[in-house]
């Protein structure tokens, strides 16, 4: 999840999003492929460009930067629609579980694979780790603004802060993990973490 996605109501997306939508993701998927081949620092901007045969003008119409080509995404609408779609008697978690479940559903393979490499690229280039850590803070404070209008309290609530960053240290040590086991899915790893958090996270001797 990246932030800057707050909206209560889902919003329809025209054939020129959806277009948007695509050549993003296509960006995307060029520059993982550069970054495996030759490294995320010898990577340039002109040269992603050039792979998706567009200008570095247009580059920049979709992403301010290499690093925002890394760490943004499309997907906050999706789970927050999922979220909110949640019967009001699973508990707060056990709706967070599902809404994840159901959002991912909803995106294709292909974009689940890119997010994967986008998820292993945050980890292991410093300057991305660096960047990743600041989007947190705002992705903590977008589960707390849904969390609040689940249970009705405040987003600034102790327990409701709590919560959020509860959620945001699984998903930190699923990409820790799933860095040195690259077999690993992403998505089921984040749901058993969840699972482990909801069981109260004990944790006794092998």
């Amino acid at each position: 999840m990246s932030p800057g996605h707050s909206e209560s109501e889902p919003v329809k997306i025209g054939l020129r999003e959806k277009k948007k939508q695509k050549t993003r993701l296509t960006l995307q998927q060029q520059a993982l492929r550069l970054f495996r081949e030759q490294g995320y620092q010898a990577t340039t901007i002109e040269q992603i460009a050039e792979a998706c045969e567009i200008s570095p003008s247009t580059f920049f119409r979709y992403f301010p930067t290499k690093e925002a080509l890394v760490l943004e995404d499309d997907y906050d609408p999706i789970l927050i629609r999922a979220f909110q779609n949640q019967p009001p008697e699973l508990t707060l978690i056990q709706a967070f579980r599902a809404a994840l479940r159901d959002g991912f559903e909803e995106i294709p393979a292909d974009d689940r694979e890119a997010m994967q490499g986008r998820m292993r690229l945050m980890v292991s280039v410093p300057e991305l780790r660096a960047a990743s850590l600041l989007q947190m803070n705002d992705t903590l404070m977008l589960l707390a603004t849904i969390a609040s209008e689940r249970t009705g309290r405040s987003k600034d609530d102790f327990e409701v802060l709590t919560f959020s960053g509860a959620i945001m240290g699984a998903v930190m040590s699923v990409q820790m993990y799933c860095l040195e086991h690259e077999e690993a899915d992403f998505m089921v790893k984040v749901d058993e973490a969840l699972a482990h958090l909801e069981a109260g996270l004990s944790l006794g001797n092998k």
